[in-house]
């Protein structure tokens, strides 16, 4: 019961803080994103309640943008860039891979939760191609034989 005053002392504030302001629903979503890495189904509801919006107004709007999670992320996002330049250098092989050591898909979280894999479309370092990015960390001219090894690095972090 203590957690439920948490998330509506929370989104009371987040409602109070965008109220009348172009956009509300948006702000207020991306600031609950920020906080928690994903949109809790509990402050969802709070939040259709306090802004008189239906629920699926609200989950119309988490599903139609990508940065919107509905599920607790990894603790380690990796994220590989399949950009032109990285395609082009073999990103398809090094997501392959990932898959393999991780047992994970695209846009999901391993069974532990410590890893999430997403690929996206670019990271701004073409000249480095193709690039893996692990909790803001470029890895630059990756190599499909380097990703055991760098994976490793950040489970030896966990034990």
């Amino acid at each position: 019961m203590e957690e439920k005053k948490v998330f509506t002392s929370e989104i009371k504030n987040l409602v109070d803080k965008w109220k009348d302001k172009e956009g509300n629903l948006i702000m207020i979503l991306h600031e609950i994103q920020n906080h928690h890495g994903y949109v809790p189904r509990e402050l969802a509801l709070e939040l259709s309640s306090m802004l008189e919006v239906p629920l699926a107004r609200i989950y119309e709007v988490i599903t139609f943008y990508n940065f919107f999670k509905l599920s607790p992320p990894g603790k380690h996002r990796i994220s590989v860039c399949m950009g032109t330049a990285c395609y082009l250098k073999g990103a398809p092989e090094i997501i392959k891979e990932i898959k393999n050591i991780l047992h994970v898909e695209e846009g999901r979280t391993t069974q532990d939760g410590n890893f999430h894999l997403d690929v996206v479309r670019c990271l701004g370092c073409c000249g480095l191609a193709p690039v893996v990015m692990i909790d803001g960390k470029v890895y630059g001219k990756v190599k499909k034989q380097e990703i055991m090894d760098i994976i490793s690095t950040y489970v030896k972090e966990e034990e």
